[in-house]
C-alpha cells in the first residue's frame, strides 16, 4: 500500500478535528435537553464541515493523482481532463 500525502491533508485533518469537537458539543446539547431546532442546526453544520473535507480530498485527488496516472497528454487530452476537473467541482 502506497502512502499518499498532499498539501491539502493538514487542512482536511484540521477540518475533521473541528467537526469532531463540534459533534461532541452536539452530543452534549442532546444530553442537556436543548431544543431540537438548535440541535438540528448544529448537526447541519457538522455535516457541512465533513462534506467540505470530503470535497477537498476528492478534488485534491483529481488534481494530482489523476494527472500523475495519465502521464503525458496531448493538448486535446489536457483540455478534456480540464473539463472533467471543472465539472467535478459541481459534485
Amino acid at each position: 500500500m502506497t502512502t499518499h500525502t498532499h498539501q491539502s491533508h493538514p487542512d482536511i485533518i484540521n477540518r475533521l478535528s473541528r467537526a469532531r469537537g463540534h459533534l461532541q458539543s452536539v452530543t452534549q446539547m442532546i444530553e442537556d435537553g436543548r431544543s431540537c431546532l438548535d440541535i438540528a442546526q448544529q448537526l447541519h453544520a457538522v455535516e457541512k464541515a465533513i462534506q467540505q473535507a470530503k470535497r477537498t480530498l476528492v478534488q485534491d485527488h483529481i488534481d494530482y493523482c489523476l494527472e500523475e496516472a495519465l502521464g503525458p497528454q496531448s493538448e486535446e487530452q489536457r483540455a478534456r481532463v480540464g473539463e472533467f476537473k471543472t465539472i467535478a467541482r459541481y459534485l
